[in-house]
């Protein structure tokens, strides 16, 4: 669908925290497919089809600050999968952080 969004100056569109269905048996993220029927591989293609980058929130702690899986200890197969999906920016929060942020350092090195 066409809102004319590029035209106005945006240039990405963000998903923000409540996306999320938890995780797989793998691990990996899942997305609400009653929000998202078509996955978010399919919300990317779409985006990118309109010239728009295809951003997503997810969280450095264990809970996002809604309460939905966040990505503290899966960071890699996290990052993997927005790849997977087309992800162009991620917004990332501090919500839930277990005790394992407190200096810019140990927040970067994770």
């Amino acid at each position: 669908m066409e809102y004319g969004l590029k035209d106005l100056g945006y240039q990405y569109v963000i998903l923000d925290d409540c996306w999320s269905a938890g995780r797989s048996g793998s691990k990996t993220l899942m997305a609400d497919h009653i929000k998202f029927p078509s996955g978010m591989e399919a919300i990317g293609d779409q985006l990118h089809l309109l010239g728009l980058g295809f951003g997503i929130y997810s969280d450095a702690g264990s809970l996002t600050c809604a309460g939905y899986s966040g990505s503290l200890g899966y960071e890699g197969i996290d990052a993997q999968t927005f790849a997977n999906w087309g992800v162009d920016y991620l917004k990332y929060d501090n919500c839930f952080n277990e005790g394992e942020a407190g200096t810019q350092l140990t927040t970067y090195d994770r």
